[in-house]
């Protein structure tokens, strides 16, 4: 008799094992966690939540596929990358390969947050996605919680965009270190001539 899984989030995308789906990258982030650090949104949610900063994210078709090792090297070649965070997107529907990046990186020094729109009750169950436990034991600093609009905060003196989001400190050397806010914006202009705007208003380019 065929046993039929009760996970209700089974795997939502399909990319090749080593890779990620991404819908951006860039490097010496100041808004998007503690201090100077590399930023990876993926590429993917089934949430649409309503004022969601990144709905071009929400799609789970191929955008952009990345090798673990190419990103791995590519944010270790940035000393002015002292940390990484994964945004999306929903982080832990790759949960898989985002462990394996985060472990190279931390073995070079580097702490690693991830925002989410999951609980993390919900991530440490067994109906959580795939991958979830090894990306946890991964995390310095976890953003929890699906950011609802009605509850928006919009402060300078707050980390989480919406009042049901935590703030989950598993590294005690990161507790005193909570400083950016939920509403500063930050521009980064590349050498041909897209910008990438991230922080309150979000992630594009032009």
């Amino acid at each position: 008799m065929e046993i039929k899984s009760t996970n209700p989030y089974p795997s939502a995308i399909n990319v090749p094992s080593g890779y990620l789906n991404i819908m951006g990258y860039v490097d010496e982030s100041e808004v998007n966690g503690p201090g100077s650090r590399a930023v990876v949104w993926v590429q993917g949610c089934k949430r649409e939540c309503g004022g969601c900063f990144n709905p071009q994210s929400w799609s789970f078709e191929v955008n952009r596929l990345e090798s673990v090792d190419s990103l791995a090297e590519k944010i270790l070649s940035k000393p002015g990358n002292k940390g990484l965070t994964f945004s999306g997107g929903e982080p832990f529907w790759q949960a898989t390969e985002l462990a394996v990046l985060a472990r190279k990186v931390k073995e070079k020094g580097l702490n690693v947050m991830a925002f989410t729109g999951f609980t993390l009750e919900k991530l440490q169950s067994e109906q959580a996605p795939a991958g979830s436990k090894e990306l946890l034991e991964q995390l310095d600093i976890l953003i929890d919680g699906p950011f609802i609009e009605s509850l928006a905060i919009n402060s300078p003196d707050s980390p989480v965009s919406s009042s049901n989001q935590r703030v989950r400190i598993f590294n005690p050397d990161f507790q005193d270190k909570i400083s950016w806010a939920s509403d500063q914006i930050e521009i980064h202009v590349f050498k041909d001539g897209s910008r990438l705007v991230t922080g309150y208003k979000g992630w594009y380019e032009q």
